[in-house]
């Protein structure tokens, strides 16, 4: 702890330090220069975008060479929490877990478990071109799933020439990360084919397993804290250009995941008769459309399939159907059989316009049709379920004056099952010289997804836990209200943002008599269930907290920190005892940080050298069953070291020590953690890159790429 102190006291000081240094402000003018484009689906420069966002730059990635997007967002922000596990990754922001994030890439919507567990390994870390996060309810222009907010990752493009790109990456426990990137640019028509392969051995923090039915704990458990684990993606985007007015595309990709578990030895707590198994699979088309005055037409058509099985690695009586189709709870496989668990689809259209009015406006006007289905033969009562849901939404953007900007956006959607909702939003920014004022004030709605209120299943690991959906669940509405302050000066750059979500009829997990179980499962498993756990509405839930981030930046240093005040509040009614208890949104720290400083230098044309020194720290996670997670401290140490280049071809190492202090959490399986960390790892990355400059032409009577200019460096 004293060396941890000594380092916050070292930043401290040598922020004063740098006070003392000629100033060099590139690196925040550059920030506050990117367009974005997250807030309103509009372009917009970062320093002027009326709703509040945070951007993850390009640089900031490259130092700070993350793994995963868990590790990126979870060690560059201080409002994010994770608990990764088995089913995917449990993310948390603002308070509000993952059915209340929407994930985007370039846009378009990220389709995983549609129960909250999205699987962020279908991102590739080393394709992602920038970050941006804008909090808070935006369902009057996103729709449903962004109620916390929205994370759009945009991705790395190629429009000209030939690019091929090497990156491996290898840590401490086999943890390897492949990406291979082939782009092509011919005339007017542009490919860019992606691969990326991830695995890590898993590792255990502890043998210790906590068992609740049992007078004492195991203390020899086989189970692991992250389990052995390798996914691998292909994905391919075609694009072709007729002329400067027109774009179409299509894009297609595959994903498969193994997860690996190994066997225990004891039948009641930790034994694992069967991995996991994903399979999903997505494609694309659509095209855009731009006027000779600037307006904007675009369509996109998309598919998307996840797929989730068990394949068992030993003779297992499970769920399962005999020759006439009928339920067996007791149903036998056998060793290398494979038993679907759920395999959700959605298919989504969407057809955008954005046009420039007179009187300094632009309006954005759009409709979409979305069409979910889930088949789950073991597990929902008919075997399937679907839904679908459509929205017309208008935004119009004006600037009166140079100083003021206002923005007021309406979404009118209509779902199967709950009918019409309308949700508006306002948002206003006041240019004050080097002061920015931001408010905002929007409404959510969210329906009950078709897992919360059809699924049920069976978690056996130190106990037997059933789950159950709920059929007469309420959709979701919520207030969200934030004011925010920036204020730039020099190579000096600070927000604070306060904010409150007020939520009604919030859903969530809560347990529930076990007389509610299903009377098969109740004779099936007998004293053995030890909880049952019921999706239901709460009566009323809020969230409030403040977000500060500073920036500064002197010569070749930049130093920054973030820092998350969080409080939550949750009424559930109690049937056994009528009345309503008070509950916490589980998973909710009070406090969260982030602290960073990093230095660039150039020492000569051909090496630059970057180095960071990275922390992140948590107070205690507080959940309603299982135990709460301990607070902790993690610092790294990172380093990029870039090369001259070869002709056409560069080169770029990067290496570093994550968790330097070795922290681990010991807190025993079945109880929840603060983090999965092992400890101390190290690691390093080295990326090869071959880029031609010019557009090339294809030459049909060779069949080979030839340069129509001179070739040049990019």
């Amino acid at each position: 702890m004293k060396v941890r102190l000594g380092l916050c006291v070292a930043l401290l000081c040598l922020s004063q330090t740098l006070a003392a240094q000629s100033v060099k402000t590139d690196s925040i003018m550059e920030m506050l220069e990117e367009v974005v484009i997250t807030a309103t689906g509009t372009q917009h420069l970062l320093k002027d975008v009326p709703v509040q966002t945070e951007v993850i730059s390009g640089k900031m990635l490259q130092r700070y060479g993350g793994r995963s997007l868990e590790d990126i967002l979870g060690g560059l922000t201080s409002s994010f929490a994770f608990n990764e596990g088995d089913m995917g990754s449990q993310m948390q922001l603002n308070g509000l877990g993952n059915n209340y994030i929407l994930i985007l890439i370039d846009g378009k919507r990220i389709h995983g478990d549609v129960g909250g567990e999205n699987d962020l390994s279908l991102i590739d870390p080393q394709n992602i071109e920038r970050i941006e996060i804008v909090k808070g309810a935006s369902s009057a222009l996103y729709g449903s799933d962004a109620m916390a907010g929205v994370v759009n990752i945009i991705t790395k493009k190629h429009d000209e020439g030939i690019l091929i790109e090497n990156t491996t990456r290898y840590g401490s426990y086999n943890d390897l990360r492949q990406h291979n990137t082939i782009g092509l640019a011919s005339g007017k028509w542009r490919s860019l084919t992606n691969f990326q392969l991830q695995h890590s051995d898993g590792w255990q923090n502890t043998a210790t397993e906590y068992t609740p039915s049992s007078a004492a704990p195991v203390t020899d458990s086989r189970s692991k804290t992250v389990n052995k684990h390798t996914s691998w993606q292909v994905a391919e985007q075609l694009t072709f250009t007729p002329n400067k007015d027109w774009e179409f595309y299509a894009s297609g990709s595959i994903y498969g995941k193994g997860i690996y578990r190994p066997k225990g030895k004891y039948p009641k707590y930790d034994v694992k008769t069967f991995d996991l198994k994903y399979r999903n699979a997505s494609a694309s088309a659509g095209g855009r459309w731009t006027t000779r005055k600037g307006d904007r037409v675009t369509l996109d058509v998309d598919w998307n399939k996840h797929a989730y099985y068990h394949a068992f690695t030993s003779t297992t009586l499970a769920e399962g159907f005999d020759e006439d189709g009928t339920l067996i709870l007791d149903f036998p496989y056998f060793e290398g059989q494979k038993a679907l668990q759920s395999d959700q689809q959605r298919v989504m259209a969407h057809l955008k316009g954005v046009f420039n009015l007179p009187y300094e406006q632009r309006l954005t006007a759009g409709v979409e049709m979305k069409y979910d289905y889930l088949k789950a033969p073991t597990s929902i009562e008919g075997g399937s379920a679907d839904d679908n849901t459509e929205a017309l939404y208008l935004q119009d953007e004006w600037t009166p004056t140079r100083w003021l900007q206002l923005t007021g956006g309406l979404r009118l959607n209509r779902n199967e099952g709950f009918g019409w909702k309308l949700t508006p939003k306002i948002s206003t920014m006041l240019s004050l010289g080097d002061f920015r004022v931001r408010g905002s004030w929007s409404q959510g709605f969210k329906t009950p997804t078709l897992k919360e209120m059809n699924y049920r299943y069976i978690r056996e690991m130190n106990s037997v836990i059933m789950y159950l959906g709920n059929k007469d669940l309420k959709a979701q509405t919520s207030n969200f209200f934030s004011l925010s302050g920036e204020y730039t000066t020099g190579g000096f750059n600070i927000t604070v943002s306060g904010y409150l979500n007020k939520l009604d009829n919030m859903i969530a997990l809560a347990t529930v008599p076990k007389s509610m179980a299903p009377e098969e499962y109740r004779a099936q498993y007998g004293e053995m269930l030890n909880k049952v756990r019921r999706y239901e509405n709460m009566e009323d839930a809020r969230t409030c907290g403040i977000d500060v981030s500073m920036r500064y930046t002197q010569g070749e240093w930049t130093a920054g920190l973030g820092y998350s005040y969080l409080d939550t509040k949750a009424h559930v009614y109690d049937a056994d005892h009528d009345r309503l208890n008070k509950v916490v949104i589980d998973g909710m720290a009070y406090h969260k940080g982030n602290v960073f400083v990093t230095w660039d230098h150039r020492f000569s044309q051909s090496y630059m050298l970057g180095a960071g020194l990275y922390g992140r720290m948590s107070t205690k996670r507080y959940y309603q069953v299982d135990g709460n997670g301990k607070g902790y401290q993690i610092w790294k140490i990172a380093t990029s070291h870039q090369f001259g280049k070869s002709g056409k071809t560069s080169y770029r190492l990067e290496a570093g020590v994550d968790n330097i202090f070795n922290y681990v959490d010991r807190t025993p399986h079945g109880l929840h953690l603060g983090t999965t960390t092992p400890g101390t790892t190290v690691y390093a990355a080295f990326t090869v890159k071959f880029q031609q400059g010019k557009k090339i032409k294809f030459n049909n009577h060779k069949s080979n790429f030839k340069n129509k200019q001179e070739n040049e460096e990019d």
